[in-house]
């Protein structure tokens, strides 16, 4: 683990490190001699020990810009976002400010240190009427969310600051604190015998949050911009993804109930026939995301000792 400053060590500020993605880039970089750490995210203290940590709001742009000017870094990962995607539609001034006004914040202060900004996006820029998308696909967001998130990228790209965006979808994986991801919840409901409701027309390829850190691993190293697709290998509806999980671990389909989205009558919208292309991240960083069994047998022992 590197705590001291070393002179050619790279020095990575990871923005929301307590989330999901947050946890897994903060163990991925926190043991690489040739890294420099510096934590950041909403909470008073990270979840983990002996990382150097800052409490931040992105949306204050006197708290970015203190935090970017003590550190310097070379590179900026921003995991932080409000991903409440029904919350959006109610609490837009929130969201928009931690969605859009905190990464202008990031873009324009990591600018005056050259910075190389990382920024999570989604595929909810999309309509989901035709996927899974290219990186060159024509944007069209319907929900409050996904117009969130494609103003944080045009925001980034009129930031002049050397820039990479990553957009993903269906983010699963274990991770020590913080909320069951889908693969944990579906695990738990029905190893309790809980009946679950799963739509079957969202198509996507859910992406295992390991993988994600990898592909900003080597986008780092080759120092590649631009705009990558990062997802998982397989497209699939969210009802068969979970039929894969309740195969994986031997319990009870008939627990798990087929539903169309509409009848959740969810606030947002949500883009159905969808998912990502990942031509480009294959043949430009070498990545490769690892099958849904292989990521479901990484995570089969946090998930029966908890």
């Amino acid at each position: 683990m590197t705590l001291q400053n070393g002179k050619n060590n790279k020095r990575i500020l990871i923005v929301g490190s307590n989330g999901m993605l947050g946890q897994s880039l903060t163990t991925h970089f926190m043991f690489n001699n040739d890294v420099y750490l510096m934590c950041a995210s909403f909470e008073n203290e990270s979840f983990y020990e002996n990382v150097k940590y800052s409490k931040i709001d992105i949306s204050s742009q006197s708290e970015v810009k203190l935090l970017i000017k003590q550190f310097s870094p070379n590179v900026i990962i921003n995991c932080a976002a409000y991903t409440n995607v029904d919350g959006c539609e109610t609490e837009k001034e929130l969201s928009w400010a931690i969605n859009v006004t905190g990464v202008e914040n990031l873009a324009k202060y990591g600018r005056i240190c050259d910075a190389h900004l990382i920024h999570i996006s989604t595929d909810y820029i999309f309509d989901g009427e035709n996927g899974p998308y290219s990186e060159d696909e024509l944007p069209s967001p319907i929900s409050q969310y996904g117009k969130e998130k494609l103003a944080a990228e045009n925001a980034i790209k009129i930031a002049r600051i050397k820039h990479t965006i990553i957009r993903t979808n269906v983010l699963y994986g274990a991770t020590q604190f913080g909320r069951p991801d889908f693969v944990k919840w579906v695990y738990n409901s029905l190893t309790e015998k809980k009946n679950i409701r799963i739509v079957t027309d969202q198509i996507n390829n859910p992406t295992y949050i390991d993988d994600i850190s990898y592909a900003i691993g080597k986008i780092i190293e080759f120092n590649k911009l631009g705009i990558f697709n990062i997802g998982g290998a397989e497209l699939l509806s969210r009802i068969d993804f979970t039929f894969k999980i309740a195969d994986y671990f031997n319990l009870d389909k008939s627990l798990i109930t087929p539903i169309f989205t509409s009848e959740l009558n969810q606030p947002a919208r949500r883009p159905l026939k969808s998912g990502l292309i990942i031509l480009k991240a294959q043949s430009e960083i070498n990545y490769h995301p690892l099958s849904i069994e292989k990521t479901l047998s990484l995570m089969k022992r946090n998930l029966v000792e908890h």
